[in-house]
């Protein structure tokens, strides 16, 4: 027996916000220019809390779709695995919220890799059912940025949108189209003072100053984190295509993480991935983190870029820092 992913589903929030939001109405010294240039984004998805949009709200809305996708019940589920890193509160997990919203039973938790949780967690999930441990687990990749964003820092909140995505990971025969191949996965812990929120742990618990400083946001060394992104998808992949025996011509589609789009552009050139081939979503979603790679996914194949047979290769990279490369083959 093997695992292949059998649905998906996604949930974006109602709320569309351009660009101007940031240097009309937030005052910040930025430009539809300076944005779009350095990132390619155009507007974002933010939640609306006073509505209830949290992140377990988002997971359980992008869990229901993947449920209607796949024709099935809550109750046929074995487990659900959330990456995230914007939980509602700091226990207990996004995934026993979402368990609880959705009705289902099994085991719940949340793992945490940041932008490369997607690609992290589709190993963890794919290792599960292809161990029997559990043969049909829901996996969802969700993340409330805006919940963690300095607004007064424009070099960080206008990147970041809102979202979550989700896929059904099942255990299928061995004749069975669909596969999920193995990962490579890796991580550089030296590399976290780059990209980091420095407090609300227990090593600088959250306080007056903590707050007044605005430590419990997010932080970024910009320039730092562009560099080795695109290096390390780069050098992942092609380690990744050696391994596999695999050549940029077995790939179908590339689903990279949407970070940044001079990133995906960038690694997508020296992979020598044609843009025809390459998913890019960020113009009209944002960073949304661990969901950008399942929503890309999900968008994809309501576009009707995603066919049976087809081999795609995911990519990602992320604060840790964290990055990896997967394949799968399309069963549906």
């Amino acid at each position: 027996m093997k695992a292949a992913i059998t649905a998906t589903g996604r949930y974006f929030p109602d709320r569309e916000v351009s660009n101007a939001y940031f240097y009309e109405d937030l005052g910040l010294d930025t430009s539809e220019d300076w944005i779009v240039s350095r990132t390619g984004i155009q507007t974002r998805r933010l939640a609306d809390v006073s509505k209830g949009e949290t992140c377990s709200f988002m997971a359980t809305r992008a869990a229901e779709a993947c449920l209607r996708d796949a024709g099935l019940e809550a109750g046929d589920l074995d487990a659900i695995v959330v990456a995230t890193v914007t939980p509602d509160q700091p226990l207990p997990s996004v995934a026993c919220f979402t368990q609880a919203a959705l009705g289902a039973q099994g085991f719940a938790f949340d793992l945490v890799a940041a932008c490369s949780g997607f690609v992290y967690g589709l190993d963890v999930c794919a290792a599960m059912v292809e161990s029997g441990r559990a043969k049909r687990v829901m996996f969802i990749g969700a993340d409330h940025m805006s919940s963690i964003l300095d607004f007064n820092d424009r070099n960080t909140c206008i990147l970041f949108g809102d979202a979550a995505g989700a896929v059904l990971i099942e255990q299928v025969p061995d004749d069975h189209p669909g596969t999920i191949h193995p990962s490579i996965l890796r991580a550089d812990g030296k590399g976290a003072k780059h990209l980091q929120i420095p407090a609300g742990g227990g090593r600088l618990p959250i306080d007056a100053g903590v707050l007044a400083e605005r430590m419990n946001k997010v932080k970024q060394e910009g320039r730092v984190v562009f560099r080795h992104a695109v290096s390390s998808i780069v050098k992942v992949v092609q380690q990744y295509f050696a391994e596999q025996e695999l050549t940029v011509d077995d790939i179908d589609l590339f689903i990279p993480h949407q970070a940044n789009r001079r990133i995906i552009e960038a690694a997508a050139d020296k992979l020598r991935v044609p843009r025809e081939k390459t998913v890019i979503t960020i113009d009209r979603f944002a960073n949304t983190t661990a969901a950008s790679i399942p929503t890309a996914l999900d968008l994809a194949r309501e576009e009707g870029r995603v066919m049976k047979g087809d081999r795609l290769l995911f990519a990602t990279f992320g604060a840790g820092f964290t990055w990896g490369a997967q394949t799968v083959t399309w069963g549906l």
